[in-house]
């Protein structure tokens, strides 16, 4: 039978990789997103025996609720659930404000509950299932953005919750922590600085960035079978990013590593 996947930010440059993975892994995909037509253009690229739209502002939880149940009544329960929506507002503390910081926290944070509570009671009813959650490296340490990368902490610990409460139900709670990821999220730091990802690179010990093929093949590893006694794990997949500082510890040691 086939396993049913449901995503969040399905539409992202993360997200859309995800459910064409997913798909090619032979999983029905329940695509939430707050964007109707870049909906339609993913079911037309995936095929509607494939994926089933659900359009909806995760913000909204009762609207989560509804709609995810309506999804799950047309294609049954959800195996597991990627929460992948995310996006971040004030880069500084300085361009933050309340109004700001409560869009981040309600997307990267509480959208993430609210998808869970969708579909929680139905894992435990029947005794399976696996959650893996999109975080960020800013939730490790501070990046900037800070809102985004408060939400994101949030996450991590929430991640561990999950793992611990909802384990003697066999469902496993997992999150994944991108660093720096070519998706068109960048393209306004593209347009101020061209040279911002080599700027960068630097700060990489593998000198390189992952792709959202590179989030697709550790979400895809922590959801299957293979990680069956995995859950609570914090998993960078940040090209070595926080291992440690490099360029310090050069510094430090006076010598070139």
């Amino acid at each position: 039978m086939k396993r049913v996947v449901l995503v969040t930010g399905a539409c992202g440059g993360i997200g859309s990789v995800l459910c064409r993975r997913f798909v090619e892994d032979g999983a029905t995909v329940l695509a939430l997103d707050v964007d109707t037509a870049a909906l339609d253009q993913l079911v037309a690229e995936l095929g509607a025996a494939n994926v089933t739209p659900v359009a909806v502002d995760l913000a909204d939880a009762d609207n989560v609720r509804d709609r995810v149940a309506q999804a799950v009544a047309a294609r049954g329960p959800v195996d597991v659930l990627v929460a992948n929506a995310g996006a971040a507002e004030g880069m500084t503390l300085a361009k933050t404000d309340a109004a700001s910081w409560q869009r981040d926290v309600h997307l990267n944070l509480n959208g993430a509950y609210h998808t869970v509570e969708a579909v929680r009671a139905s894992m435990i009813a029947r005794q399976t299932g696996s959650i893996v959650l999109i975080g960020s490296v800013n939730g490790m340490t501070a990046l900037g953005h800070p809102a985004y990368s408060a939400a994101k902490a949030g996450l991590i610990s929430y991640t561990k919750s999950l793992a611990i409460e909802l384990g003697r139900y066999g469902i496993r709670a997992n999150i994944v922590c991108p660093g720096t990821v070519k998706t068109k999220a960048w393209q306004a730091r593209v347009d101020k600085n061209p040279q911002v990802f080599e700027d960068l690179r630097k700060w990489y010990p593998l000198r390189d960035f992952a792709t959202p093929d590179d989030i697709a093949d550790a979400v895809l590893f922590l959801a299957s079978p293979m990680a069956r006694v995995i859950t609570g794990v914090v998993l960078p997949v940040d090209g070595g990013l926080m291992a440690g500082n490099r360029l310090m510890a050069e510094d430090l040691t006076l010598e070139s590593l």
